[in-house]
């Protein structure tokens, strides 16, 4: 699942647009320019020659600290840092010292902020972008309170829509183009254009149908803590890998009364293993409620289960 290539948006405040562009060509080694455009873009190109982006975003709180206090800041500390083309082995390590060092610089992250995570659609087929549908759509509750999505950026990441869900697998869409019709289903205007309203869900596929052709995951909260962006980032391409390799997914809705061990042995299951990710298991079902190792809650619980007849403690425990 890491070799699969992304792309990364953290949205930020505290410094400004060149701030973080200066605080980034110092880490990379690069060299700055100011495109001047409508986002009073930063560009930053690294001495690989890839080009990291530091732009405007109008649905930002911009704020700025003051003598220990936050107080309101000018357009100028609308951050948005996009990434250029990654992959996980090779860059991880930089990216998480990147944020740090924007953090170090002052930026700070508050409700309205998010992260983006583009994963490279070129391997995707209708059947594994159906899949990418009802993997998302079968954990929505699940995911929406392990993430801690806040009501200040729902209008931008909404739950997949149950309609759209069901016309999906209704008519199993064998082809791209049926599977665009019934995506833009119940929207008007052109296409053409980024910022159609089809795009603000936890799910985007205008990025790829009309975009860079990329499946976008925009379920992220904004941080600048290098640890949970790189939770973030094995989760997108896990659930990337899944929906690639796997026959098919269903949509029917996750039934869980043990939150965290409903997500523990999810993210088992789709590759958290080990010492390695255990942080990451960590920070994404540390929201949740239940007990990670049980399903029943507790050893004796589930000893109190097996003696009615419940269940058979082999499989309930996480390995």
């Amino acid at each position: 699942m890491f070799t699969k290539q992304f792309g990364i948006e953290v949205e930020f405040t505290g410094i400004s647009r060149k701030k973080a562009a200066e605080t980034a060509a110092a880490y990379l080694g690069g060299e700055i320019a100011s495109i001047g455009d409508y986002y009073d873009t930063f560009e930053v190109t690294a001495p690989d020659g890839r080009i990291w982006k530091f732009m405007y975003d109008g649905s930002l709180k911009r704020q700025r600290k003051e003598n220990r206090r936050i107080v309101p800041a000018d357009r100028s500390y609308s951050v948005e840092m996009v990434s250029p083309i990654l992959t996980y082995y090779e860059d991880i390590g930089m990216v998480q010292a990147l944020v740090r060092q924007l953090r170090r610089a002052g930026g700070f992250t508050n409700k309205s902020c998010g992260i983006h995570i583009h994963l490279d659609g070129a391997d995707h087929t209708p059947r594994s972008i159906r899949n990418f549908i009802n993997l998302v759509a079968s954990r929505n509750d699940l995911f929406y309170k392990a993430l801690q999505i806040p009501p200040e950026r729902m209008d931008y990441c909404k739950k997949m829509d149950a309609y759209l869900v069901e016309r999906m697998n209704a008519k199993k869409p064998k082809t791209f183009q049926q599977i665009e019709q019934i995506w833009y289903q119940g929207y008007h205007g052109s296409r053409n254009t980024h910022y159609h309203q089809s795009r603000y869900h936890f799910l985007n596929l205008h990025s790829f149908f009309y975009g860079c052709h990329t499946v976008e995951l925009r379920g992220f909260n904004g941080t600048l803590h290098a640890g949970k962006i790189r939770s973030y980032i094995v989760f997108a391409l896990a659930i990337n890998h899944q929906a690639l390799t796997q026959k098919s997914a269903s949509y029917r809705k996750v039934q869980s009364e043990n939150e965290k061990f409903a997500m523990r042995v999810y993210l088992n299951r789709i590759g958290f293993i080990g010492d390695e990710f255990k942080n990451c298991r960590e920070h994404l079902y540390q929201h949740l409620d239940g007990n990670a190792a049980w399903r029943y809650g507790s050893k004796e619980n589930v000893s109190y289960h097996i003696r009615n007849g419940g269940i058979d403690h082999e499989t309930e425990k996480e390995e």
